[in-house]
C-alpha cells in the first residue's frame, strides 16, 4: 500500500467560506488564528466582540479558551517536578487535606488524565445550584471532605473531571507557595511571549481587550450569561488566537519544560485493560482522517474555542467563538477538510437497520435515546443533549469528528442495541414510553448526606417537577416522563443541564445522572 503524503495548502478564500455564516457585523462571532510551518497565514475576526458596542472581534481579542487550559496547568505541575518540588505519581492527600480516603489516595497523574474514578463537584454543583451561581475553588474542594464513594476503580474508565483539576491547582499552589496565576504567567505566559494571556476566574469583572460572552436560547435571543464559578486550573484561561499561535509553534520544538515532561503531556494514558484513552495529560492525541492530531477544545457555555495541531501537515489551528450557537471544534475540522492534502477518504456509509426508542442497561441503568434525524439519527445519553450519529462502514453508529474523542458508539442488536464506552459493551433493552405516567405517591423530599443534596419533587395539574437544593443555592427542573420509573430532568431557565431521574420502585429513593456524574443516590427523607 502506498504511502500518504500529508501536506497542508492554503486558499484563503476557502477559510472565508467556512466563516461565512458568521462573518457579519450586528451579532457576536468567532477569531481564528492558522499557521503552516509555525508561519501565520490567516489571521481574522468575524463578528462583534460585545453586542452593546460596535467593536469587531480581531486574532488580538482576549477571548475564554477554557479546557485548554488544562495542558497548561499540568505543564505548571510537571515544571515544579523538575525542580524535584513534586512527583507526578504522589498521591493529592499530600498536599490537600481534610479528603475523604478514596479522594486522598488520588494520585496527580490519575487527576490530569482523567482516570482517577473520583467524583466531579464542578459539574454536579452546576447541577444542583444552576450555572451562573458564584461557587469558589474552595467551595468545591469541600465537597471531597464529605463524599465517599467513586465512579469507579482507579485507572479502569476514563472520564472527563474538572473536579480533579480544581485539585491539582490546590497542590500546585501548596507546593509553589503562590497563585496559580502567578504561577503560568511566571514560568510559561511570559517566557513564551503569550503576553496577552492570563488566567481570569470570574467573568464578573472587567479585563482590558476581552470578548464578552453571548448565550443564545432556543428562541435565537441572546443574553449575558455564562458560567459564574470560579474557574481555575480547569478552564480559566483567556487568550488571543495570536499568542496560541506562538504557543503552538513552541509545542513544536519546547523551551519551557523537559522533553520528558512534554513526552508525559502527549502520551496518551492506557486502562488497565490496555485501552488507550488516547488523553495524555491536559491533550487529546487522536487521529482523524488517518492523520494525528493534538487538541484540546473549550467549552465555556456562553462560547468555546479549540486549539489543534496536525503535526505531519505542520498545521496549527487556533479558533475562538464569544457565542454559544457556534461551534469551533466543528469549524476547526472543516478547516482540516480544506486545507490537509493526503487525509483518508471519508468512509463509505453503509446500509445499516435503523432503529428508534428509548433504551435501558439493566448492568447500570444507562438511558439511551435514539430519535430519528432526516433517516438517521440523534442519539441522546442519560438525558444529555441529542448528538447526531451516523453509521461507518460497518453500520455501527458513531458520533462526528468532533465529538469523537468520547469513544461511545452504538451497534442495533435485533430490538436491542449495544453501546460501546472505550472498551466496555453494555446491552441496553428497549422499555414503552409511557408520556402519561405520573409521580404519584413518590412525591416527596429525597436526600443525600454525602453530596449535601436535596431534591423536593412535587406534582399538579400541570406535570411534575423537582427542586434541587445544595449549599450553595437551588436549581429548579422539569420533569418529563420516560417512563413511570425513569424521568428526564432539564433545569428550567437559560440552563443547558438535563440529566435522567430514576425511580425506586418501592418510592424509598432515587438515582441522578448528569453526564459525566452518575449514580447520585438520594433516600426518602420524611
Amino acid at each position: 500500500m502506498a504511502v500518504r503524503k500529508i501536506s497542508a495548502r492554503f486558499d484563503e478564500a476557502e477559510i472565508d467560506r467556512i466563516f461565512a455564516d458568521i462573518d457579519q457585523g450586528h451579532l457576536p462571532g468567532a477569531a481564528v488564528g492558522i499557521a503552516i510551518e509555525g508561519l501565520p497565514v490567516y489571521a481574522k475576526g468575524f463578528g462583534l466582540a460585545n453586542m452593546e458596542l460596535p467593536v469587531l472581534l480581531t486574532p488580538h481579542t482576549r477571548m475564554r479558551v477554557g479546557s485548554t487550559t488544562k495542558h497548561f496547568a499540568c505543564l505548571a505541575y510537571l515544571l515544579l517536578c523538575e525542580e524535584g518540588l513534586a512527583g507526578i505519581d504522589d498521591e493529592i492527600g499530600r498536599y490537600v487535606n481534610g479528603l475523604r480516603p478514596a479522594v486522598a489516595s488520588a494520585t496527580i497523574l490519575s487527576l490530569m488524565s482523567h482516570i482517577s474514578g473520583i467524583r466531579d463537584p464542578f459539574w454536579f454543583t452546576m447541577a444542583m445550584h444552576g450555572v451562573d451561581r458564584p461557587v469558589t475553588d474552595r467551595q468545591i474542594l469541600a465537597y471531597y471532605e464529605t463524599i465517599d464513594d467513586v465512579d469507579f476503580a482507579p485507572g479502569t474508565r476514563w472520564r472527563y473531571n474538572n473536579g480533579g483539576y480544581v485539585l491539582l491547582t490546590a497542590a500546585i499552589e501548596k507546593i509553589a507557595g503562590e497563585s496559580l496565576d502567578d504561577v503560568l504567567r511566571e514560568r510559561i505566559f511570559a517566557p513564551a511571549g503569550m503576553h496577552d494571556t492570563m488566567l481570569r476566574r470570574w467573568d464578573s469583572g472587567f479585563v482590558p481587550n476581552s470578548a464578552a460572552l453571548h448565550f443564545r436560547d432556543a428562541q435565537g435571543v441572546f443574553s449575558k450569561t455564562y458560567m459564574g464559578m470560579e474557574l481555575s486550573g480547569a478552564g480559566g484561561m483567556v487568550s488571543t488566537m495570536t499568542d496560541m499561535l506562538a504557543w503552538l509553534k513552541h509545542m513544536d520544538a519546547p523551551v519551557i519544560g523537559t522533553q520528558d515532561s512534554w513526552k508525559r503531556i502527549r502520551e496518551p494514558q492506557l486502562l488497565a485493560s490496555g485501552w488507550s484513552t488516547r488523553y495524555g495529560l491536559g491533550l487529546f492525541c487522536d487521529s482523524y482522517r488517518g492523520v494525528d492530531v493534538v487538541h484540546h477544545a473549550g467549552d465555556v457555555m456562553s462560547g468555546n474555542s479549540q486549539m489543534i495541531k496536525v503535526p505531519s501537515a505542520r498545521l496549527d489551528i487556533s479558533i475562538g467563538v464569544n457565542r454559544s450557537d457556534v461551534s469551533a471544534s466543528v469549524l476547526a475540522f472543516q478547516i482540516i477538510d480544506a486545507m490537509v492534502d493526503g487525509l483518508a477518504p471519508v468512509p463509505e456509509k453503509a446500509d445499516y437497520e435503523r432503529h428508534t426508542g428509548v433504551f435501558v442497561s439493566r448492568r447500570d441503568g444507562r438511558v439511551v435515546t435514539l430519535a430519528d434525524n432526516d433517516g438517521g439519527h440523534r442519539m441522546t445519553v442519560d438525558g444529555g443533549a441529542a448528538i447526531p450519529v451516523s453509521p461507518d462502514e460497518t453500520g455501527v453508529l458513531q458520533l462526528p469528528a468532533p465529538a469523537a474523542f468520547l469513544q461511545t458508539s452504538v451497534r442495533i442488536d435485533g430490538g436491542s442495541i449495544m453501546l460501546t464506552d472505550f472498551d466496555d459493551e453494555d446491552r441496553l433493552e428497549p422499555i414503552a414510553v409511557d408520556e402519561a405516567a405520573t409521580l404519584g405517591s413518590r412525591v416527596g423530599c429525597y436526600r443525600s448526606d454525602g453530596f449535601d443534596l436535596t431534591m423536593i419533587l412535587t406534582e399538579n395539574a400541570t406535570g411534575a417537577t423537582g427542586s434541587l437544593r445544595g449549599r450553595h443555592g437551588w436549581a429548579d427542573y422539569g420533569l418529563t416522563p420516560i417512563s413511570v420509573d425513569i424521568w428526564r430532568i432539564e433545569q428550567e431557565g437559560f440552563s443547558p443541564i438535563s440529566g435522567i431521574m430514576t425511580l425506586d420502585p418501592g418510592g424509598e429513593g432515587l438515582q441522578l445522572d448528569f453526564g459525566p456524574v452518575r449514580h447520585i443516590h438520594l433516600t426518602r427523607a420524611g
